[in-house]
């Protein structure tokens, strides 16, 4: 693995040797892994206290979930819930803060209560305004692949050449980046598994990971509590999906992922540490 550098709240984290936990923050009713556990503001601060604790590097914050098949909610409703959580998390613990929206009004709001990231499942293209937001305020943005819109992604994904198809829009992204003026260092990309990609396309992501890295940039991984794992596995019940995400989580930072995205933080952190060891 070569040097991979991302610009993030004005550091420059090395990626290289040590990739990064992101633990998500679901402020939502209706997330598909937690079935809206955290949807109180205490209760996701306190999770979010106890992300960090456990070592994950980011948190992830949320107030949309785009789980297939989800209805869209306002940016009113959408910042009622993420922005008093993340002040109060910015309050508690120094980690960095990543927001997990596609509205151009909701980060903006996000990245003045304290995130520093932008995650964005449309990749800039659900909102004009977010490429250029995200280079005035000098965020760092995550490019993510997605097919169709949550509601839609799932119905039928297909794809000519799955690998190239993805690597062309992170390619189209990029330059849309910079033509708005976002810092080529702080860009990240996420292929977007089970964002209109079937169990094959998972699958066929994941094995050829490391031909999906553009320009050097961070690659962005979220596999964890999917349900491809569990048709994997063959079962249904969301516990049974822990193991699964724990072993691709050493499987994919072999492969050259940098940003592991994980709703369990421990364990993914073990397993981190330990596949980084045999790596060294």
């Amino acid at each position: 693995m070569g040097e991979t550098l991302w610009k993030v709240g004005g550091s420059i984290v090395d990626l290289s040797r040590h990739g990064m936990i992101m633990g998500v923050l679901n402020v939502t009713p209706d997330s598909f892994s937690e079935r809206g556990k955290f949807f109180n503001s205490d209760s996701a601060v306190a999770r979010g206290v106890q992300m960090a604790a456990e070592g994950a590097q980011i948190v992830d914050v949320g107030g949309e979930s785009t789980r297939p098949g989800a209805e869209p909610v306002s940016a009113e409703e959408e910042l009622r819930r993420v922005v008093p959580v993340i002040e109060e998390l910015k309050a508690k613990i120094d980690i960095v803060i990543s927001i997990d929206t596609s509205k151009s009004e909701v980060a903006k709001a996000a990245l003045g209560a304290g995130a520093s990231i932008i995650n964005d499942v449309t990749g800039g293209r659900g909102d004009e305004k977010m490429l250029p937001l995200a280079a005035k305020r000098n965020a760092a943005f995550i490019i993510m692949h997605m097919q169709g819109n949550p509601r839609t992604m799932q119905v039928a994904p297909h794809y000519v050449d799955l690998v190239s198809e993805v690597t062309d829009f992170f390619l189209q992204q990029h330059a849309r980046a910079l033509e708005c003026g976002i810092d080529p260092m702080a860009i990240a990309f996420d292929p977007g598994m089970g964002f209109g990609k079937t169990l094959e396309h998972n699958l066929e992501l994941i094995g050829k990971l490391g031909a999906l890295r553009v320009q050097e940039r961070p690659l962005v991984v979220g596999v964890s509590r999917k349900a491809f794992l569990g048709k994997l596995v063959g079962s249904s019940a969301m516990s049974d999906r822990l193991a699964p995400t724990v072993a691709l989580t050493s499987l994919l930072r072999s492969r050259g992922a940098n940003i592991i995205r994980v709703h369990d933080v421990k364990e993914n952190v073990d397993a981190l540490r330990v596949t980084e060891a045999v790596l060294q």
